[in-house]
């Protein structure tokens, strides 16, 4: 079908009290899986690539954006396409042409008074190309190998009036909340600050977005989609199912050498993972 928009998806979900699962992509393998995963659960989707994927690809942007492209207008559910954590004016200029509908715009390492000013000129620049704009307040946590920040520690949670004059002053489309989740988590044993996600929920007129999702168990994500939560992002979990049935294919064919069986293997835990994380926590529906 037809490519759809992640603001489209977000809405959508919102309205129905639910979320939208987006999931982070790097090579086709998990293109495919995220797609195949989704359809089976009958669910639709946002294909997420970040900066850091980008660079990965060695900078260029196009090769995995046309894939995904591709792949989500042959798909049996609705796919949008995201641009996630980015910094780079570059990337938010080639977005819209590369197919993406929306852009997370990070400049939440920053300040306050600067996170606001950088995003605000980012939030002009997506607008007048057409792109829904996601930020984060508050820290999260836990990106490029760096050390989780203390969930504790003073600004590293979303403040709800702060957050209020953040959204009205910069226009951004969505906000990322810092609740407790942390970026990269390989254990699923994060705990949600429900209190104040509902705070947030009751003062902010935006959809909210959940990152860090991979480290959260099935029971706080449904805790935190009734909450408000509008967008799950998920991305360890994925690489973590890739790489455990890489890992034991080699290990059950020590002298394998053909890479169609082993990243086989791989698409197909990943797959799983999308199916049993969108069906766990009854994320949107199709």
């Amino acid at each position: 079908m037809p490519l759809t928009t992640t603001g489209e998806l977000v809405t959508r979900a919102r309205a129905a009290r639910t979320a939208v699962a987006a999931f982070n992509i790097i090579t086709l393998e998990h293109v495919e899986a995220v797609i195949t995963g989704a359809e089976r659960a009958a669910a639709p989707v946002v294909l997420q690539v970040s900066e850091n994927a980008v660079r990965f690809r060695e900078g260029r942007l196009l090769p995995l954006a046309r894939a995904a492209v591709t792949a989500a207008e042959r798909a049996a559910v609705p796919v949008a396409l995201h641009l996630d954590h980015i910094r780079s004016d570059p990337l938010l200029r080639q977005a819209a042409d590369a197919g993406f509908s929306s852009v997370m715009y990070d400049a939440s390492h920053l300040p306050y008074h600067e996170n606001l000013a950088a995003t605000r000129v980012a939030v002009d620049r997506a607008h007048a190309r057409g792109l829904w704009i996601e930020a984060e307040l508050g820290e999260i946590g836990g990106k490029d190998g760096r050390a989780p920040r203390d969930a504790h520690a003073p600004g590293a949670r979303t403040d709800p009036a702060e957050a209020d004059a953040f959204v009205t002053h910069s226009g951004v489309d969505a906000l990322a909340v810092a609740i407790g989740s942390v970026h990269a988590m390989t254990t699923r044993t994060a705990s949600l600050d429900h209190a104040l996600l509902e705070r947030l929920t009751a003062t902010l007129d935006v959809p909210l977005v959940l990152h860090g999702s991979s480290g959260v168990p099935d029971e706080e994500l449904r805790a935190a989609v009734a909450g408000g939560i509008a967008k799950v992002n998920i991305g360890t979990a994925l690489n973590q199912a890739l790489t455990g049935a890489i890992r034991a294919h080699l290990g059950a064919h020590p002298d394998a050498v053909d890479a169609r069986a082993y990243l086989s293997a791989g698409r197909e835990a990943m797959a799983r993972t999308v199916e049993r994380i969108v069906t766990g926590v009854g994320l949107s529906p199709a």
